[in-house]
């Protein structure tokens, strides 16, 4: 079976499409394309409608992208269906993960620290950093720096790499216990001259978009982990 082609990757601002039906199981569908951003890497799914019938999570199952209909749907491969993004949520979730790859990206260059945990969520999300010293002062400082680095407006641009040329780049991989999935080539995620990362996520074309990185809160998660919780207002 052909993979899906992923319209969220080649668009991140298409919020309405067409596409046909390659299998239907009561309740699941699969599309021959979908701008639907499955839930994987820490970001919540999309969701919107499938010929207004409510879609209620995407999920990623092997090569397949899944869309888990709220209610049973009479669907047959080869038919034509009409998509729309709840494109409130995904705008959110897109403002959301740039700003936490900033917020990765100035933790790591002050501190050396890497991605332990990430939760990008529309309305409040979370980072954790393998750090041993959480002071929330100087927290507080990363994120006065993160939206200074997002005022600039920083065009962020995706591209892909080999894998073996990507993992040999310093800074392109920030996970601490993890490793990018066993692909021949990567997707990376370039913000401006403030960060590049391997990453298959979505995000807004310019850091503007993010409005203001608030911190909500820190805790701490056990030795040598580290949580922020942050969101970001217009």
């Amino acid at each position: 079976m052909p993979m899906t082609r992923k319209l969220f990757w080649e668009d991140m601002y298409l919020k309405e499409f067409d596409a046909r039906v390659v299998s239907a199981d009561a309740s699941r569908l699969v599309l021959d394309q979908t701008a639907f951003n499955p839930r994987g890497g820490g970001l919540v799914s999309d969701v919107g409608t499938i010929d207004r019938v409510e879609v209620g999570e995407v999920v990623k199952e092997g090569d397949e992208i899944v869309h888990v209909m709220k209610a049973e749907g009479s669907w047959a491969p080869g038919q034509p269906v009409h998509c729309a993004i709840d494109w409130e949520k995904r705008h959110r979730i897109m403002r959301m993960h740039t700003a936490a790859h900033l917020l990765s990206a100035v933790v790591n260059s002050e501190t050396g620290a890497l991605i332990t945990g990430n939760q990008i969520s529309p309305d409040e999300s979370r980072v954790d950093f393998n750090l041993e010293n959480f002071d929330k002062e100087k927290m507080s400082a990363y994120v006065d720096r993160v939206n200074r680095e997002a005022g600039r407006g920083l065009e962020v641009t995706t591209f892909f790499m080999k894998r073996e040329e990507a993992l040999s780049n310093p800074g392109f991989v920030k996970l601490a216990n993890a490793m990018p999935p066993t692909l021949a080539e990567l997707r990376i995620v370039k913000i401006g001259d403030a960060d590049t990362q391997a990453d298959g996520g979505v995000h807004v074309s310019n850091t503007k978009e993010i409005g203001t990185v608030v911190a909500l809160g820190t805790e701490n998660k056990g030795k040598s982990n580290r949580r922020l919780h942050f969101t970001v207002r217009p």
